[in-house]
Parts: C-alpha cells; sequence; structure tokens
C-alpha cells in the first residue's frame, strides 16, 4: 500500500524542493521580529554585508544585513548584545539553511543599552577622549554662544532667560533634533558646522557651545551616547559645555565635553559671569583704588616733609667748598712761580739746540759732506773705467767668436734647405700633371656619359617630348585639357599643336634649365 503511493508521486528535483519550500516559509512569515542574542558576529564582510547568528538558550537562526541597511542603522550590532532584529525570513538554496534578513536593530531593555553604552565608554576612553589635558577652558566674559538644540523646546527658553539675567550676550542657535534617528547625525553636524565658521565672518563664529537637551529616559537621551556626538565634541576646537537631561543623567558627551553642566540652565549660568556683581565688584575696586591713591598722596607728603628736615641749610652746604678754595689760592702763588722757572730752563734748552740748528752750521756740515763725497766719487769714477774697458774688451772677443760660428751654421742650414726645397718643387710638378691628367680623362668619361644619357639622344631615334605653354613636360594624356596648346619637340626642331588645328613647325628652343631656378629633368 505504501509502496504504490510512493510510486504515484511525482519527482521532485532538489531545486524545485528548495524552491517549494522558500515560498511556502516566506509566505508563511514574511516579516517577523526576533529577540536573541548576537553570536558569531565577523563584522562587514569584504563585499560590505554582515553575517551572523541571533541564539537563545535552545535555538540558533542564522542572519544576514545588507550593506545598504548596515550604513543607516542606528544601533550597529556586537557580540554578545541581546537585541530585538526585525526582517524577513527566507531559505539559502545552496545550503538548505533559513535564514532571517535583518532590516532594523534595537536593543532588548535597557541592560541592553548599558552594555552597549559601557562598551563604548571604554572604547572612547582607551582613545584618549575622556583626557583632562586635552579638555579646553572657557571664554570668562564670550561675545557669542553657540547653542545646539531643539528651537521649539522650554530648553533654549531657559538658556536665554538666564543669559539676559545675568549678562546678555548675542546667542547663535542652531536647530536640530535632540530625539529620534536623525537625532544624532543633526547634533554632530552642527557642532562641526560652528567649528568651521571663520572668525570675524557672517555669522559670526562663537567663542562657546552648549549642548542641550532636557530630562528624559536612557532611550530618549541615546543620541548624545552616540559615537559620532562624541568624536565631533572631541574635534571641536571651540570650548564646548554639554548640558543634557538633569543632574543625575549622564550620556557620553559629558564625558568628552570640555565642562559639563547638570543643566542647561547650569550651562547658562557657567558661560558667563553676573552682570550686577562684576559693577559691585567694579565700584568696590574703584573706592578702594581712590582711598590708596590719597593713601599714597599722604605718605609722599610725609616723606617729603622728613626728607626737607634732615637736608643741612645752603650756608653749611658751601662751606666745605669755600674752603677748599682759599687753600688752592694760596698753593696757586708758589706753583705759578715753580711754573715758570720750569718753563725758563726748557726755554734756555731748546735755544741751545736751536742754535746747533741754525742755517749757517747747518750748510757748513754739508759743504764738507759734500767734499768728502766728491773725493770719493772721483776715485770711483777712475777705478770703474779701467774695469768697464776690460769688461768691455773681453765682451767684444767673444762676441765676434760667436759671431763667426753661427755665420758658419746658418750658411750650412740654407744650402741643406735650398737642396730640399728643389727636392719638393719637383715632386709636386710631378704631381700636378698627374692630378690634371686624372681629371681630364674624368671629365672626358662623365661628358660621354652625359651625351648618351640625354634626352636629345632619345629624340633622335624617333621620340618627341610633350610640353605645356609653361614649358613644363606631359608625362600622361589625362593631364592635357581640351584646347590646350602643346609644344612638340623632335630632335631637328619643335612644332606648337592645338587640338582641332594643325600643327606648325617652330625653332628648337632651349631646354627650361638653362634658366635661373630649378632645372630640366630632360
Amino acid at each position: 500500500m505504501n509502496d504504490e503511493r510512493l510510486g504515484n508521486s511525482p519527482a521532485l528535483t532538489v531545486s524545485q524542493l528548495s524552491g517549494d519550500l522558500k515560498r511556502a516559509i516566506e509566505d508563511r512569515f514574511g516579516f517577523v521580529r526576533v529577540r536573541g542574542e548576537v553570536s558569531g558576529w565577523r563584522g562587514p564582510h569584504a563585499s560590505g554585508h554582515c553575517y551572523f547568528s541571533l541564539k537563545d538558550a535552545s535555538a540558533r537562526i542564522e542572519a544576514v544585513i545588507w550593506k545598504g541597511v548596515y550604513g543607516r542603522m542606528r544601533v550597529r550590532p556586537a557580540e554578545g548584545l541581546e537585541v530585538i532584529a526585525s526582517g524577513k525570513l527566507t531559505t539559502f538554496p545552496n545550503s538548505s539553511k533559513y535564514q532571517i534578513v535583518v532590516e532594523a536593530i534595537e536593543p532588548a531593555g535597557l541592560g541592553a543599552l548599558m552594555a552597549l553604552l559601557e562598551e563604548r565608554r571604554r572604547k572612547l576612553a582607551a582613545e584618549g577622549l575622556f583626557e583632562e589635558a586635552r579638555k579646553q577652558r572657557l571664554p570668562y566674559l564670550p561675545a557669542v554662544i553657540g547653542v545646539v538644540t531643539s528651537p521649539t523646546g522650554a530648553v533654549i527658553r531657559d538658556i536665554l532667560h538666564r543669559l539676559s539675567d545675568r549678562f546678555p550676550r548675542r546667542v547663535i542657535v542652531w536647530p536640530v533634533r535632540v530625539q529620534g534617528e536623525t537625532s544624532a547625525a543633526e547634533v554632530a553636524a552642527a557642532i562641526r558646522g560652528f567649528d568651521a565658521l571663520a572668525p570675524g565672518g557672517a555669522p559670526p563664529r562663537p567663542d562657546v557651545l552648549i549642548v542641550a537637551r532636557g530630562g528624559g529616559s536612557l532611550e530618549d537621551l541615546w543620541s548624545f551616547n552616540e559615537e559620532a556626538v562624541a568624536r565631533a565634541a572631541a574635534e571641536c576646537r571651540i570650548p564646548l559645555i554639554s548640558a543634557i537631561g538633569h543632574e543625575t543623567d549622564w550620556t557620553l558627551l559629558d564625558h568628552v565635553a570640555d565642562l559639563r553642566a547638570p543643566t542647561p540652565t547650569g550651562a547658562a549660568e557657567k558661560v558667563v559671569p553676573v552682570r550686577a556683581d562684576l559693577l559691585a565688584q567694579l565700584g568696590d575696586l574703584a573706592r578702594r583704588h581712590a582711598a590708596a591713591a590719597l593713601r599714597l598722596v599722604e605718605r609722599r607728603r610725609r616723606d617729603l616733609r622728613a626728607a626737607a628736615r634732615a637736608m643741612p641749610t645752603p650756608d653749611a652746604l658751601v662751606a666745605g667748598p669755600r674752603q677748599r678754595l682759599d687753600r688752592a689760592g694760596e698753593r696757586l702763588g708758589a706753583g705759578v712761580a715753580r711754573g715758570v722757572d720750569a718753563r725758563r730752563l726748557a726755554l734756555s734748552r731748546l735755544a741751545h739746540r736751536l742754535a746747533a740748528q741754525s742755517p749757517g752750521a747747518r750748510l757748513a756740515r754739508e759743504r764738507a759732506g759734500l767734499s768728502a763725497l766728491d773725493a770719493r766719487l772721483s776715485r770711483a769714477v777712475g777705478l770703474g773705467g779701467e774695469r768697464r774697458a776690460a769688461r768691455l774688451a773681453a765682451l767684444s772677443d767673444r762676441l765676434r767668436q760667436g759671431f763667426a760660428a753661427r755665420l758658419a751654421v746658418a750658411r750650412q742650414r740654407g744650402a741643406g734647405r735650398t737642396q730640399q726645397l728643389e727636392q719638393l718643387g719637383g715632386r709636386m710638378l710631378r704631381a700636378l700633371r698627374q692630378n690634371h691628367a686624372a681629371r681630364t680623362a674624368r671629365l672626358a668619361a662623365v661628358t660621354q656619359l652625359f651625351a648618351s644619357l640625354g634626352y636629345k639622344q632619345v629624340l633622335a631615334r624617333g621620340f618627341a617630348l610633350v610640353r605645356d605653354e609653361a614649358g613644363q613636360p606631359i608625362h600622361a594624356a589625362a593631364a592635357v585639357r581640351p584646347g590646350q596648346r602643346l609644344d612638340i619637340q623632335f630632335a631637328d626642331g619643335a612644332v606648337v599643336a592645338h587640338e582641332g588645328a594643325s600643327a606648325r613647325p617652330r625653332p628648337a628652343v632651349r631646354p627650361a634649365r638653362d634658366k635661373p631656378g630649378q632645372g630640366d629633368l630632360f
């Protein structure tokens, strides 16, 4: 019975059976939401797709996230994270498995969110984004304050109200969503937008930033726990204050920001001082300055009076110089007498030296010296003449002998050069004759070759040369135009021909190559 029932069933191929199973599963379970723990997370593949498994205590199901979906996800899967995955259930025929194509993921409960938050916190802390050394100091009194928050909430009104009470400043609001899927991207873009403004431009670059939001649950504040917002705050070059939620609420932005305010109103209080307090402090400082100036003037007056009492009288000041002047007057007479005596002694010495240097004495000394030099010159002239005469005679003999020797050598060289010149003249005459004979023979050969290759020899054999009216040779019948004038040259003369007219002879013309310019090939 069972054998007959099996024998009547049609045989299905593996592909047909896999297709039937795929359609049945997709029709029955089109869109599902599955809660489980992420296992075997392998991150984005080389193709950009992500593969992992969802498991619980007793079962496991394969999951895949396509590349385009993964790029849009607000919550990214992580190993061991409990999530709720939404997607379509389908099969993979090549391995006979079913899997879920995930389109959205959300954490499964507060515990999963806290685990994910703690993992991100450890990651950013390891990169040094929470270090106190990289945090910037806030300006004491900023001229422009940038606020990143929702423009319709109570947060911005509280900030503006508190700023107007303490110290009115210019406020620029960058409107963003503070909750939802696009909130994190908008907040990060607002922080980078404020940071990209040029100083002194329009709108002006803020001196300090406030990122603010009211209180809420962990899920409501999750946008400020996103990694994109934390990194944008860490890269911001403008001092940034985080004012998210209430005093008990903490986000990753609070760790990265340069200053954390417990509430948005507290951020407004931290960013500017109280103007009334500053005015009171300024008035107090002005009063203290005036009192200090009066005390300083009075102290200087007392010092001046004390110094005046301690100073001596004018007579006491000049008594000492007067006594020194009297003593100097007494010493002056004796000093003048000694000076005159010393000058007289020096003058007598100079007079003695001057007498020795008088013109008469110097002339006598010069005459005596000149007489001695004249006697020495006479003796030297006589001795020098005798020596020069002897040396001149010796040189004359040597010159005569050398001239005779050189004349003999020159005569010998002249005879040899004359003989060599006669030999070279004979060799040159023979070479010129041989060269002339060779060139004459070559010229005769070239003339004979020219005569045999010239076009006139071709004409003598019965051919004719056809030229156009410009004297250029015509090589083909297709080049002749109707009615064109033709010059036909024979060996004994030339004729002019036209189409439809008889040819008439004309004297032979000289070839075109006899004209200046390029010659004729023929």
